[in-house]
C-alpha cells in the first residue's frame, strides 16, 4: 500500500494584506478598476480562486468606507446588492487610505 504524500500546508493570508493589495492596485489606475480576479493573483498567484470571495467582502467593506466603487457595467452598484462581472475602482477617498499604508 503507497504512503500518502503529505499536503502543503497552506499560509492563512492576512485581512491587512488584502485590502492593501486592493487600494494599491486600485489606486495604481484609478480610472478603470481592477478586477477581482487580479487582485487575488497579486496576492497568491498558485491557489488566487480561493481569494476571491475575501477580495468581494472586503471590497465591499471598502466601499461602505467610502474608499473604492464597486462598478458593475461602467456605473458605481450598490455594494450590498451586485451580482456578476464587477470591477473595484478607486472612490475620492481612496488617497485617504493610502496614506494610512505603512511605508514598506
Amino acid at each position: 500500500m503507497a504512503k500518502p504524500q503529505p499536503t502543503k500546508k497552506k499560509w492563512r493570508i492576512r485581512d491587512e494584506l488584502i485590502f492593501d493589495t486592493i487600494m494599491e492596485m486600485v489606486n495604481a489606475d484609478p480610472e478603470k478598476g481592477v478586477r477581482p480576479q487580479d487582485i487575488a493573483m497579486q496576492i497568491q498567484p498558485d491557489d488566487w480562486q480561493d481569494l476571491l470571495k475575501r477580495v468581494r467582502l472586503f471590497g465591499r467593506q471598502l466601499a461602505h468606507d467610502g474608499y473604492v466603487n464597486i462598478m458593475r457595467k461602467g456605473k458605481v452598484a450598490d455594494p450590498d446588492d451586485f451580482r456578476g462581472v464587477y470591477r473595484i475602482q478607486a472612490a475620492d477617498g481612496a488617497s485617504e487610505y493610502v496614506a494610512r499604508m505603512p511605508n514598506e
